[in-house]
This record gives C-alpha cells, structure tokens and sequence, in this order.
C-alpha cells in the first residue's frame, strides 16, 4: 500500500506546488500589474480553471500524508508524513478561508462596471500575500514528502 500511495502523493503534492510555484513566477507578478479592469477579467479567468485540480491535489496529499503517517514503519518517515500533512493542512485552510473567497467575489464583478469603491477594496494585495504564503507551504510540504519518500526507500 506504502509502495503505491507514497509516489501519489508526491505528484499530487508536486502538482500543487507546480501550480503555486508558476503563480508565483508568472500569474502573480501579471495580476499585480494590471489595471483594475484587467486584473478581474485576468483573476476569474484563472480562478475558473483550477477548480476542481488544485483542491483534488492539496485534499489528496492532506489525506495521503495522514495515511502514510500511520502506515510508514519507520519513525524518521513517519513525522515527516506528519509534518508533511500539517503543511498541506494549513495550505487548505489558508485556500479556503484567504484566497477562494476572494476568487469567488472577483468572479462575480464585471469588469466594464467595477464597484465605485474598487480601489478601496481592491483585493490583490491581500490575495497575493497569502498566495505567497501557501505557495512557500506547499514547496515546504514537497520537500518533506520528498524526504519521507527517500527513507522509505
């Protein structure tokens, strides 16, 4: 079971941290330059296409690592499966309570008819400081399930 589930959850893992890590080098710096009526068409036009890949990866490696830290027979590996799970953890809870409710109102805003006080509530800034943030989580989760997965062995 350790033999299967081990390598799925790194891709899972690695996937997510792909994604995040690619925001981070391109989609991020994009949005932040935009003129307000850009960046919402350019952030529902991302927000729409991640759903439902990038919870499937972050849940997946969440349950995975908690799986592998009760099977895993060696110690070492298990407290990384642990850690492991408790970064992919504090990444959904920062999704869903930082980062989904705000994708979710910019998808709701038309672009050619921005609230009068957009500028006041423009949200990128927050946004983007918590996609940091789970993005450096995610990396930090690859590389303990990558060690994990390296005792393992």
């Amino acid at each position: 079971m350790i033999a299967c589930l081990a390598p799925l959850v790194v891709l899972l893992n690695g996937l997510a941290a792909g994604v995040l890590f690619g925001t981070q080098l391109g989609g991020w710096p994009l949005l932040a330059a935009l003129p307000a009526d850009r960046y919402v068409h350019a952030h529902a036009f991302f927000a729409t296409r991640y759903d439902p890949a990038m919870p499937l990866c972050l849940l997946g490696t969440l349950a995975g690592d908690i799986w592998l830290a009760v099977l895993a027979p060696q110690a070492g590996a298990r407290g990384l499966f642990v850690a492991g799970a408790v970064l992919a953890a504090v990444t959904v809870l920062i999704s869903l309570t930082k980062n989904v409710p705000v994708n979710k109102w910019v998808r709701t805003l038309d672009p050619d008819n921005l609230p009068r006080d957009f500028a006041d509530r423009d949200p990128r800034w927050r946004w983007g400081a918590w996609n940091q943030r789970r993005s450096v989580l995610t990396i930090l989760a690859l590389v303990t399930n990558c060690a994990a997965l390296a005792l393992l062995l």
